[in-house]
């Protein structure tokens, strides 16, 4: 039949009996549908049809195209957005993906209601958004698409509790919207609650195991839960129908390191950089290995990037972050410093942050937690003794004392865990201005039921992360130093270790750190020595008031005197010594931290005193740390034969 001749009608029936093919036939769906546009090429429901064949088939970079083509023939056709906006989400482009979905919004409101809000989210305009969302649902409080919305605007400026709990209302009302339940999976793994976020995605999966946004979701999630190989082997298997995807290669890449293939994760970030030459992450996750150097060919074509027309404000940061890490490998610390301090510049115009409600926090905190405060709660809480919390700063030696502990056959390794963050935040009072220091006054009202169920809330939330029989495990989260009355009040037999670095090394180390979330105060020097002397007070103030509570590790001591720091760590959580413990480096565990391919190696002393080469910079610092820095004593070099450790 000759192009344009056929009628109307012929096609429609063309069309449904080759979207009957999709799920059994995906090859033979997508010759029929290519034979289709032959006849009629700008039907933009035939190339709708042919972009979901490709998917189907395996073939998701020409889906993309073929999806692209249909939306800009018809752009109210809600499924193409949809299914556009999973392939974009499978392969890292998160914006790309939110534009899709909020226009899938759009396409897919028939409520003329709804058509105002809608629009909102497509153009990002999150205050009329909400301001329309909540209008109606005052009137409407079961409108479970609105509910949906409103969640999305939640998310979107980072209200992930409020999120959570508008779609647990929607899929209360409404069990079987996919979307909400998507989205809700999304929400719970961005509180760092990966083994919930896994409940919601499987029968997601179940119900349609080719859809590439469901995956993408499942690997992300294996990984909050340690479960690495199964991310790897998934990620791989999206790469053969994304083959050309540089994030994909990004993604297997940072789990590929994390188990502690490096060469693997050398390999994938190279082949990202081959796909996408200026994506600036890449080049920074292999600084971030910190045992990779660069060539000068490398540096060159970060220097390119930085002029590349086309490169985002994330792609120059990691750029500046990498090439901070090329040139003080090559020794040339003032251009080494000037590209630190231009990547930090660029981060720190990305978030809110406030010294002044961190020190607000713990002036609060150390007015609630006193001798008397403890002493009328003294044998409450969960008395589990399985926890070894490692705090601090990051950046200071945390992984390094993790390793150590991992290494006794007694102790399990996990990683950063989040859990301890989300009890506390928990507790935080909605809609308080201050919620983080509010918390603390609900922490006064726990009874010794409470106290207990917490505990046992912790050890039930953590459990997924323990792979062995081991009786203790560690959280390595440095972070939660500042809720250390509430771990003591909730697991009083949980064991609690400061890993401490001089102060100028912990935190010049983590100024040219780029953090992959969080850790907020690292990237403005005075704003960094000031949190630092925040946490000194703090832990001072423990020290005082539960005198021995605390086991604190200096960094520069463990350096210089291995054996006798370890001796006394491992007598301090009730543990037998095991000269394993001494060859730390030889663990094989995986590890999720900056510090993953140092902590590989035996101890030596090249970055212990790195800072020093900096020191002419660093002013503002000295300034903000202030008496802090003052009463620290004074670190000798080192003499050249000691043992030093170069990562934290």
């Amino acid at each position: 039949m000759s192009a344009g001749s056929e009628p109307v009608g012929t096609i429609e029936v063309a069309l449904n009996h080759t979207a009957r093919l999709l799920e059994r036939e995906p090859t033979l769906a997508v010759e029929q549908a290519a034979e289709i546009l032959k006849v009629a090429p700008q039907h933009a429901g035939a190339m709708h049809l042919y972009g979901l064949a490709l998917g189907a088939a395996g073939r998701g970079e020409d889906a993309v195209a073929a999806l692209r083509r249909a939306l800009a023939l018809n752009p109210e056709l809600p499924g193409a957005w949809r299914a556009l906006a999973d392939h974009l989400a499978a392969v890292g482009d998160t914006q790309g993906a939110d534009a899709a979905y909020a226009r899938h919004i759009k396409a897919s409101t028939r409520d003329p209601r709804l058509l105002r809000p809608a629009a909102a989210l497509c153009e990002n305009d999150i205050p009329v958004a909400e301001a329309l969302l909540r209008a109606h649902l005052k009137e409407n409080p079961t409108d479970v698409a609105a509910i949906r919305m409103l969640a999305e605007v939640a998310a979107r400026i980072g209200r992930y509790i409020d999120a959570e709990n508008l779609l647990a209302r929607c899929l209360e009302l409404a069990p079987s919207f996919t979307t909400a339940r998507t989205q809700y999976a999304t929400v719970l793994n961005r509180q760092n609650r990966a083994s919930e976020a896994l409940q919601q995605i499987e029968p997601l999966l179940a119900a349609e195991p080719d859809n590439p946004h469901y995956r993408n979701l499942k690997a992300t999630f294996l990984v909050g839960i340690g479960e690495y190989q199964q991310s790897i082997d998934l990620y791989r298997r999206i790469l053969v129908e994304y083959p050309h995807q540089a994030k994909i290669w990004l993604m297997l890449g940072h789990v590929q390191k994390t188990a502690g293939h490096q060469e693997e994760a050398i390999e994938a970030y190279r082949r990202g950089i081959e796909l996408s030459p200026g994506l600036g992450e890449a080049y920074w996750s292999l600084a971030n290995l910190k045992t990779f150097r660069f060539a000068a060919a490398d540096m060159a074509a970060m220097h390119a990037g930085l002029t590349r027309e086309s490169g985002t404000v994330e792609d120059r940061l990691h750029l500046h972050f990498a090439l901070g890490k090329a040139y003080e490998d090559e020794s040339q610390y003032a251009t080494s410093f000037q590209h630190y301090a231009a990547g930090n510049r660029l981060r720190r115009t990305q978030f809110h942050y406030s010294a002044e409600e961190n020190s607000s926090f713990v002036q609060r905190s150390r007015e609630l937690y006193t001798r008397e405060f403890f002493a009328a709660r003294e044998g409450v809480g969960c008395q589990a003794a399985d926890p070894i919390f490692v705090v601090g700063l990051p950046r200071a030696g945390s992984t390094l004392v993790e390793q150590i502990l991992s290494s006794h056959s007694l102790v399990e390794g996990t990683m950063e865990l989040h859990d301890m963050i989300s009890l506390a935040r928990g507790l935080e009072v909605r809609g308080q201005p201050d919620r983080a220091t509010q918390y603390l006054d609900v922490v006064a009202t726990l009874t010794p039921q409470r106290l207990r169920a917490l505990g046992e809330q912790y050890l039930d939330r953590t459990r997924i992360q323990r792979k062995t029989q081991a009786p203790f495990f560690i959280d390595k989260m440095p972070n939660n130093f500042r809720h250390l009355g509430l771990i003591h009040l909730i697991l009083p037999r949980a064991r609690i270790i400061d890993a401490r670095r001089h102060p100028l090394g912990s935190c010049f180390s983590a100024f040219k750190q780029h953090f992959a979330r969080g850790q907020y105060f690292t990237y403005e020097l005075g704003e960094l020595g000031r949190y630092y002397a925040d946490y000194v007070e703090l832990m001072a103030h423990f020290d005082a008031v539960l005198p021995g509570r605390v086991h604190r590790v200096n960094y520069e001591a463990m350096v210089e005197d291995t054996e006798t720091e370890v001796r006394k760590l491992l007598e301090y959580c009730g543990l037998p010594f095991e000269p394993q413990c001494l060859k730390f480096y030889q663990n094989t565990r995986a590890v999720r931290t900056a510090s993953s391919e140092q902590v590989r190696q035996p101890i030596f002393r090249d970055g212990l005193d790195q800072w020093r080469h900096y020191e002419p910079w660093l002013q503002p610092l000295k300034q903000a740390l202030g008496a802090t820095l003052e009463a620290h004593p004074e670190v000798p070099t080192l003499h050249a034969g000691a043992a030093a450790k170069g990562g934290a």
